[in-house]
């Protein structure tokens, strides 16, 4: 039995699979790092090597010029014609800082701006030889005679006088200009038949631009100067509180600001071409 048995498991082992049967293990795969694919340079001129050096250098080609450099663009003017240009001050005195030259469109002015230049007109040297002028005419004419006469009586006009100008140009220039959005600059027309740049001068008293460059009525002027008048009452003596006397000094320093006007349109015109002057802007 034992016999049996053992020739039993001798035949099992002589039927196992072959070596040619069992399946091979499978291979890892080879995993290749990509080649980075860069442009060749093209391959430059052929030199042999018993060239000299002259021939070497003779056989290069030749670089590339370098491209020329460009020129800077002009700026541009503000304005027009030289000759139309408004100066800083006219005969080196009168300011003129009001005045836009003939041609030129800057930006609006703003709060800030409108404030430097009333305040440049208030407190400019030529205010105070206006003033003393002024108020020596009126002193002499014995226009308020409450205010007497004599060195005491100049000074009563001169100081009156210098607030009349300087609350003048901050209400006008400043204060109305800020609420109402008005450029209170003089914008000069420089050009035209001479009957229509007065009328143009005149009416700016009238007429005005906004910030936006369109005109508009003239609030700041008008209104202005009423509020000036009507601010002088508080340090005038009361014979110049009456209608009439607020009136009259109402239209004069409307009419004064038109004169003005008129007198800077036409300035360019009287420096070039009757003094001979060089325009400066």
């Amino acid at each position: 039995m034992r016999s049996i048995i053992l020739a039993g498991l001798m035949l099992l082992c002589a039927s196992g699979p072959s070596p040619a049967e069992v399946p091979a293990p499978a291979s890892t795969p080879t995993f290749h790092a990509p080649q980075s694919h860069q442009p060749k340079s093209p391959p430059g001129p052929f030199i042999p090597a018993s060239a000299s050096p002259a021939a070497a250098l003779a056989s290069l080609p030749d670089a590339p010029a370098p491209a020329p450099p460009q020129a800077k663009p002009a700026p541009q003017q503000s304005g027009g014609n030289p000759a139309q240009q408004q100066p800083r001050r006219i005969l080196g005195i009168m300011p003129n800082y009001r005045a836009v030259s003939a041609g030129a469109i800057p930006r609006p002015p703003g709060p800030r701006q409108s404030f430097i230049m009333a305040t440049e007109n208030s407190f400019d040297y030529s205010a105070f030889i206006f003033v003393g002028a002024t108020s020596l005419l009126a002193e002499a004419d014995d226009a308020h005679p409450a205010l007497g006469k004599g060195v005491g009586g100049y000074w009563a006009y001169s100081w009156r006088g210098f607030l009349d100008k300087t609350d003048g140009n901050y209400l006008v220039m400043w204060a109305f200009p800020t609420v109402f959005h008005e450029d209170e600059r003089y914008f000069a027309e420089g050009q035209g038949p001479i009957l229509h740049r007065v009328l143009y001068a005149v009416s700016s008293v009238a007429v005005a631009r906004n910030y936006q460059g369109a005109h508009t009525f003239n609030f700041s002027e008008i209104l202005g100067r009423g509020a000036s008048q009507a601010v002088s009452i508080t340090y005038y003596p009361s014979s110049a509180d009456t209608a009439s006397a607020i009136g009259q000094k109402y239209a004069y320093a409307l009419g004064r600001d038109a004169l003005t006007n008129t007198f800077r349109e036409f300035w360019p015109d009287i420096s070039t071409h009757v003094l001979h002057r060089r325009p400066t802007s």
